[in-house]
């Protein structure tokens, strides 16, 4: 005889934290090799549209070589452009070391002054402040990330041809695993999740376009030293919501403290200001988050989650992964608060008349 098995409401919160906690510790031990596959598995989303288009004309492995190489060349584009930019700033470094050091000098002697302390103790203080952190860099383990990175670059293009090559049997696969009552609403998933993904990562290149242009054009005009790099440098930056603004405003404001006089920290302000101002207000809710509808509050609360587990990649990875998370959640009827959760429509207050 069936019975209808009740779980209490303790065992199902101690179910879901153990299972958040497995969740999590997968996440973080398993990096290497999840992280890799998340990426492959994003850009094969990006890239299905252009490998179903080259398929009305070649053979599918063809197809899928020329889309990945189409990528790749891109790719290594922008990296060639930046790295070309690099090597501008490299020559110049000596003299930014010259003004950085005179810079550190005056502000030794502002605190020394305001602070009634020796000059010879604030030198003292900051060389073994420097000696600890070198101490603390712990190059071993920096050399090994280094490593793991490259052999994480190396692998991706093959899970990408192969997750393109054997879309058809991982389709399959989904169909088999869910009872035909439910394929409909897996396939919904599926698009949705795909639509989600391809529009949310072409309007972010579009955004990112559009902001290192805006961002070389003002430094130019404030005549900042390294704009190109520093506007490139300031629109990969603001690809991570939220804390990326802050930390693109203070490196150019940094730049600009070193290469000209204080007041320019104020126009370079100004300027990052203005263009936060039009990429808040008509880029990111025209081109960018017309598809991922997820709230601010979540927003945040997933980059510093995803920071933390897999560093900047997890901070990239943080908004496309939760915006499927969101479609799963809405298409599951025991999990639907979840994804109203996750979104950003507030309800109407229903004591008001």
């Amino acid at each position: 005889m069936n019975k209808n098995v009740t779980i209490p409401f303790y065992a199902k919160i101690a179910l879901i934290s153990i299972s958040c906690f497995a969740f999590v510790f997968i996440l973080h031990y398993g990096q290497n090799i999840i992280s890799p596959i998340v990426y492959a598995l994003i850009l094969a989303i990006l890239l299905n549209p252009l490998v179903n288009l080259f398929l009305k004309k070649m053979s599918r492995i063809l197809a899928i070589t020329c889309a990945v190489l189409i990528a790749t060349v891109f790719i290594f584009s922008i990296v060639y452009i930046i790295v070309s930019q690099l090597s501008f700033f490299s020559d110049t470094l000596p003299k930014l070391q010259v003004k950085f050091n005179e810079m550190s000098g005056q502000f030794i002697q502002w605190i020394s002054l305001e602070f009634n302390l020796k000059v010879s103790d604030v030198n003292s203080w900051i060389i073994g402040t420097q000696k600890d952190i070198i101490r603390n860099l712990a190059i071993g383990e920096s050399i090994s990330r280094l490593g793991q990175s490259l052999v994480t670059v190396l692998i991706m293009p093959v899970y990408l041809i192969m997750i393109l090559y054997y879309k058809p049997l991982f389709l399959e696969f989904l169909r088999k695993l869910f009872k035909a009552e439910y394929h409909k609403t897996v396939a919904e998933v599926l698009h949705n999740s795909k639509v989600i993904v391809q529009s949310y990562l072409v309007g972010l290149l579009v955004e990112m376009i559009i902001i290192a242009v805006l961002n070389s054009i003002g430094l130019i005009v404030l005549d900042i030293d390294y704009a190109i790099l520093l506007g490139i440098l300031g629109a990969i930056l603001n690809v991570i919501p939220y804390l990326g603004g802050i930390i693109g405003v203070v490196v150019f404001m940094g730049v600009a403290l070193v290469t000209k006089t204080p007041v320019y920290m104020l126009y370079v302000m100004a300027m990052y200001s203005i263009i936060q101002l039009i990429d808040n207000n008509y880029i990111i809710p025209k081109i960018v988050a017309s598809r991922v509808q997820i709230n601010a509050f979540v927003s945040v609360i997933v980059v510093l989650i995803g920071g933390a587990l897999w560093g900047l990649s997890g901070m990239f990875l943080s908004i496309p992964i939760t915006a499927i998370i969101k479609v799963i959640f809405d298409h599951i009827d025991a999990l639907k608060p979840w994804g109203f959760l996750l979104g950003n429509r507030l309800p109407i207050n229903r004591s008001r008349k």
